[in-house]
This record gives C-alpha cells, sequence and structure tokens, in this order.
C-alpha cells in the first residue's frame, strides 16, 4: 500500500503533468498535420495523440508518483516502467480514438505508411524528449526540495544562534539586580534589622515570581508590570517614603505580548541613579499606550537627570546596553530606544515596540 506522502504526491503532482502532457500532444498533433504529413486532418491527429500520450502520462507517472513519491526514482526500474507503458499506451490509445473517431483500426496503419520512417523517427523523438523533459523537471524538483530544506535548516540555526543570544542577555540582567539589591540588603542589616528583615522577604517574593518568567521567552505586558510593582515595593521597603511610583497599563494591553524582563533595568536605573542620590522625595512612573500599531512603553522618573555626577558605586551599564542589543536581536530597526530630559528633573526612558511579530 502506497505511503500517505506518495499518495499527496500523486494528487498534487498528476493534474500539472496532465497539463503539460496535453500541451505537448497538441504540439505533437500538430507536427504531424503540417510538417510529417500523415495525410490526416488535425482533429483526427489531435484524438490519437492525446488518447495515446494520456495514457503513456498514467501508465508512467502514476507508478512512479506511488512507489517513489516526488522523490529521485532508481533508474532501473524507472526506464523499465517506461519500456513497458509506453507500448501498451500506444496500443490502447489507437484502439480508444479508432473507437471514438468512429473509424477502422486499419486507417490509421493505412495513414502511418505514407510516410513510415518521418513517422517513425518523430515517434522516437518526442518520445525521448518527453521522457527526457519529465526526468530533468524531476531532478530540478529534487534539488529545489534540497535547496529549501538546507535554508531552513540554515534559519533554525540562526533562530538557535539568536535564542542563546537572548537568553545569555537575559540571564545577564538578573545577577546585575539582584548584586545591587543584595549589597543595599547588607547594608540594611546593620542600619535596621526589622525592615532588612522585611526586604529580604520582600525580595523573596519578587524572586519567585520572576523565576519562571525570566526564563520564558514572551511574557505578557500585563505579567511585566506585576513584577515591577513587585519591583518597586522591594524599593520601596529600601527607600521609604522618599519614593513613590504609579504604573498605568491600559486593559486592552494587557494581554499584549512581550520580551520578559525588559523593564526592569530601566526601572533599576532611574532608582539606582536618579532616584536614590536624591536627597528630596522622588516619583517614577511607568507607563504603556499605544500609537499607530506600535507599543509606547515609557519609564519617568524624577530623580538627577541625566547630567546628575557619577556616584561612588557606579553602574555596570549592563542593563541598558542590554535592552538595546535585546531589541536589535528582536525587532531590528523597528524598534527603538531613548533618554530623554524629565521636566523639570529626571529622565525619560522610552522603548517604542511594533505590536506585531
Amino acid at each position: 500500500m502506497p505511503a500517505p506522502l506518495h499518495m499527496r504526491a500523486l494528487f498534487r503532482r498528476l493534474p500539472t503533468d496532465l497539463a503539460i502532457v496535453t500541451v505537448f500532444n497538441v504540439l505533437i498533433a500538430v507536427t504531424l498535420t503540417y510538417l510529417v504529413r500523415t495525410g490526416s486532418p488535425l482533429s483526427v491527429n489531435l484524438a490519437y495523440s492525446l488518447c495515446i500520450g494520456t495514457l503513456a502520462l498514467l501508465f508512467c507517472d502514476v507508478p512512479r508518483l506511488l512507489l517513489w513519491g516526488e522523490g529521485k526514482p532508481p533508474r532501473l526500474p524507472f526506464f523499465l516502467i517506461l519500456a513497458i507503458a509506453n507500448p501498451i499506451a500506444w496500443y490502447l490509445g489507437v484502439g480508444i480514438a479508432t473507437h471514438i473517431l468512429g473509424i477502422p483500426r486499419e486507417n490509421f496503419t493505412l495513414a502511418r505508411a505514407r510516410n513510415p520512417t518521418g513517422f517513425l523517427t518523430f515517434f522516437a523523438l518526442v518520445s525521448l524528449f518527453i521522457c527526457w523533459y519529465f526526468w530533468n523537471r524531476g531532478k530540478l524538483q529534487l534539488l529545489a526540495a534540497e535547496a529549501a530544506t538546507e535554508k531552513a535548516r540554515t534559519a533554525a540555526i540562526e533562530k538557535q544562534a539568536m535564542q542563546a543570544q537572548l537568553q545569555m542577555l537575559q540571564v545577564q540582567i538578573e545577577p546585575h539586580m539582584l548584586f545591587n539589591t543584595l549589597a543595599n540588603l547588607r547594608g540594611l542589616i546593620a542600619l535596621d534589622p526589622p525592615r532588612a528583615q522585611h526586604m529580604l522577604d520582600q525580595l523573596i517574593q519578587y524572586l519567585r515570581a520572576t523565576l519562571t518568567s525570566s526564563r520564558a521567552e514572551k511574557t505578557t505586558l500585563d505579567q511585566e508590570f506585576a513584577l515591577m510593582e513587585a519591583y518597586l515595593g522591594l524599593m520601596s521597603v529600601r527607600m521609604g517614603a522618599r519614593l513613590s511610583h504609579d504604573l498605568q497599563l491600559p486593559d486592552a494591553l494587557r494581554d499584549l505580548p512581550v520580551p520578559p524582563m525588559l523593564l526592569q533595568p530601566l526601572v533599576e536605573n532611574a532608582i539606582k541613579h536618579g532616584l536614590e542620590p536624591k536627597m528630596d522625595d522622588g516619583h517614577i512612573g511607568i507607563r504603556a499606550e499605544q500609537q499607530d500599531g506600535m507599543l509606547i512603553l515609557t519609564v519617568a522618573d524624577t530623580g538627577l537627570g541625566l547630567d546628575a555626577p557619577v556616584s561612588d558605586t557606579p553602574g555596570t551599564h549592563v542593563g541598558l546596553a542590554n535592552v538595546r542589543e535585546r531589541l536589535q536581536a528582536l525587532y531590528g530597526e523597528r524598534a527603538t530606544f531613548t533618554l530623554t530630559p524629565n521636566a523639570p528633573t529626571g529622565v525619560i526612558a522610552r522603548l517604542t515596540l511594533p505590536t506585531r511579530p
């Protein structure tokens, strides 16, 4: 019983092959009528050509597709099929055509006998040409299929490489955040142990919440905002009343997929370099909106601003660099990341992402 794949190849290829052979049959009838001059009218030659040619295709193409699908058939068995199928197609085709035309079978023989050499030469050349055409057509299709497979394999390798790069960048973010948080926790333990204990509890909750999503390829905007709410809650323990925040996420955007841990470096950067060194109260606002098919994520703080002097413990710039690299890898030129001054003080970090892949 033929494999299902070969059956699909039969139904996919046979109509196309029949159309091609029909064109050949018409050309053969025209050639027999006006070049070889068999003496028969075009309609008669066309009837014979269509019957013989169509049967020859069915006897050759159907076994080939059922046995080997669209792959390359073994040469010897394939030519054996041709050698058997063509004489049978010839005999049956002539019988069917003479029956349809209502003429004696002997008339076909007589017509052929008027120019036997030319007829036989023409028949041999046509048979060889058609065999050559379909053989090379199969080879070209096989080469095209191999090229498509190689292209798909290359694309898969490139995708794996990009995912590995993204995973590496994503993983780099977490130690960066942990290092800063634990450093602050260490200082708080000596100054205010109860607050340190509360901060440690908040940190555990935050890490538990982020552990799964930080390893995922995609998350939702709702989940990303929930993580930022947890993170800012953690920072509020450390900074007390000096830090206030608000998050604005429209309900229509909650299920929008986004890369995980994309906002966290921006929020952390705003606190570390803008709000925490500032002696006065500060505010950070996170907002999501959609404009012209683009998702705009804004992190605005009222900290020291872009012109603030470098602190005693400067950052490694890993967070912002990773954001830029991840955007480039995921979206190319379709995504942007900007840092601009906020009024009257502070910084506005803005991500513009396409909402469609």
